[in-house]
């Protein structure tokens, strides 16, 4: 499991750098042509807002995978340390049912809804745009099953010591 965490968290970061970086030649295009050449380029802004509505849920995939996330740690920790392992838990269920939920089917009824739909200056289906939303959100679901199975791990490895 850890192998395939650490081959995702490789695959996400370079995939979301590419992203960066192409969003920064494009954003800077799209000024170059607008200030001085008087002749925007609508391409580059179309193609601009993909590659940010991409890199704003892989990144959030991967984040999620980090644990980078927000939490309200100081709510956990008003309960016995006991409890703390199953709020965890819980924790990661509400996100993992929120990601397949919101993001996976959500977002495969979007893709399906939007893949007739053409881009204005792309000409291309409107569906590549929303299928980022089911894939980040299967990453977010491995990551909590991921983290499910290290909090399991690491609260059998306590109850040993005890």
């Amino acid at each position: 499991m850890n192998l395939i965490k650490k081959s995702l968290d490789k695959v996400l970061t370079l995939f979301c750098i590419g992203l960066f970086g192409f969003l920064v030649l494009l954003v800077t295009w799209q000024v170059f042509t607008r200030f001085v050449l008087n002749d925007p380029s609508v391409i580059s802004e179309e193609l601009a807002k993909y590659c940010f509505v991409w890199l704003v849920l892989f990144g959030a995939a991967y984040v999620f995978g980090e644990k980078g996330h927000m939490s309200i740690e100081f709510i956990k920790n008003t309960f016995p340390q006991k409890w703390q392992l199953g709020t965890d838990i819980i924790i990661e269920i509400v996100i993992m049912a929120f990601a397949v939920f919101a993001l996976v089917l959500g977002g495969i009824n979007a893709t399906n809804l939007a893949w007739t739909q053409m881009a204005a200056a792309l000409q291309i289906p409107v569906g590549y745009l929303y299928a980022a939303m089911p894939l980040s959100g299967l990453c977010i679901v491995f990551y909590s099953l991921n983290n499910i199975y290290q909090l399991l791990k690491q609260g059998l490895h306590q109850a040993k010591k005890a």
